[in-house]
């Protein structure tokens, strides 16, 4: 799993709010979908657009999702105007996104995303769903144009942090789509239910739990990740940012600039990329998917913060593909960033594949590009996994035992 910022736009923007043709609803299904798993539409749109991004009449709001979510654009249109804000609506599509590679010429790959700085120049907030498959639409694209693509977007990334430009990223893998429900082993209504009970927590305490691991992290100097596993890895983070993942964008958030002006939805995540040329030892990750296929047992083994080998069980050599059209030098090799989700209202299925970064007590990891996380790796590789059941210290304080988060 990678998590890199998407600087690239690669759908036809329209100027304005574009007008949809909204699929039919069925209303009773739709009042039993709200009762049972709290589906409802108007309200996340208003909760997105007042409470989490909080736009006013200054704003100009980029809204990017696919066709079948056409209603949930239009709501968050609609609310955005409702506080006076200006959006736009950029749709997106798992065969628009692969037709962009397969039926476009490599060469194009490296061109600089004129139209993108335009616009990352212009923004104030953005808002962008999940909503379709990206492991699916992608899979099997040469890894060459994967680089390519991902250093082409990089300035454009750059430019919405620079302007602190307020991005909220609405799925953060739990997003119910049936491909990703297929994958984790589990009906697509379960799905739904764990993305609305996440997105549905009670932000005022999130972020009060937030402040509180943060201060933790902030105030430690050494972090030491253990798992059954064979995971036995220390890094150092002393003075080191740390940043919260809490739902809502605050003006105190706008005033750090930077990451801290992005949110994941299902929120509640903090993290930290660790003091560079620290990380010594190894981490496993049990399963994530790579390239829309299973890996299990990656083994990422560290050596003075530099990855010194890269195994698994199986599903590897998709990654070593990505892994060398990354080339040597670029920040491949250095240990990312270390997550640790809060959400209390997101639990994991039993005897399912789920994963996710927002249980609370999940310890996410990984290697490669962390400006995610507030690093300066930019690298086009990067490889994150979320592991159910880590232990982590920070110095003497026991802040995650196997997969339980324990504050005070």
């Amino acid at each position: 799993m990678s998590r890199t910022l998407g600087g690239l736009l690669v759908a036809a923007v329209v100027a304005t709010v574009l007008s949809l043709v909204t699929p039919k609803v069925d209303a009773a299904k739709d009042a039993k979908d709200k009762e049972a798993n709290g589906r409802d539409l108007e309200a996340l749109a208003d909760k997105i657009v007042t409470q989490c991004l909080r736009v006013n009449d200054k704003d100009l709001v980029h809204i990017s999702g696919g066709v079948n979510d056409a209603e949930l654009l239009e709501d968050l249109a609609v609310h955005v105007r409702k506080a006076g804000g200006q959006p736009q609506i950029q749709l997106i599509s798992a065969r628009l996104s692969r037709r962009l590679i397969d039926d476009v010429p490599a060469k194009y790959d490296s061109q600089e995303p004129e139209l993108g700085l335009k616009l990352a120049d212009a923004l104030t907030a953005t808002i962008a769903v999940e909503s379709y498959d990206m492991e699916s639409a992608m899979a099997g694209v040469a890894p060459e144009r994967t680089a390519a693509l991902a250093r082409a977007g990089e300035p454009v990334t750059e430019k919405f942090l620079k302007r602190n430009v307020r991005q909220i990223f609405l799925g953060n893998g739990l997003y119910p789509l049936p491909e990703r429900a297929k994958r984790f082993g589990i009906s697509q209504e379960e799905l739904a239910k764990t993305f609305w009970a996440g997105v549905n927590v009670d932000y005022t305490k999130l972020q009060a739990t937030g402040e509180e691991v943060k201060k933790i992290v902030a105030n430690g100097k050494k972090a030491h990740l253990t798992h059954a596993n064979g995971t036995d890895l220390t890094v150092k983070i002393e003075e080191r940012p740390v940043y919260v993942s809490d739902g809502v964008i605050s003006a105190d958030k706008v005033k750090r600039g930077g990451v801290a002006c992005q949110a994941w939805l299902p929120a509640g995540e903090v993290y930290v990329s660790p003091v560079p040329g620290t990380a010594e030892g190894k981490v496993v990750i049990d399963q994530l998917t790579f390239d829309n296929k299973e890996v299990t047992g990656l083994t990422l083994t560290f050596k003075a913060g530099k990855l010194t080998k890269i195994d698994a069980k199986s599903g590897l050599e998709p990654i070593e593909k990505m892994y060398k059209a990354a080339g040597e030098g670029d920040g491949r090799d250095d240990f990312g960033a270390l997550d640790v989700g809060i959400n209390p209202n997101v639990r994991l299925i039993p005897d399912s594949k789920m994963v996710s970064w927002v249980p609370a007590g999940m310890v996410s990891f990984g290697v490669g590009n962390n400006i995610w996380a507030g690093g300066d790796n930019k690298s086009p590789f990067g490889i994150y996994g979320n592991q159910p059941g880590c232990t982590l210290k920070i110095d003497d304080k026991l802040l995650v035992d196997k997969g339980e988060l324990k504050l005070n």
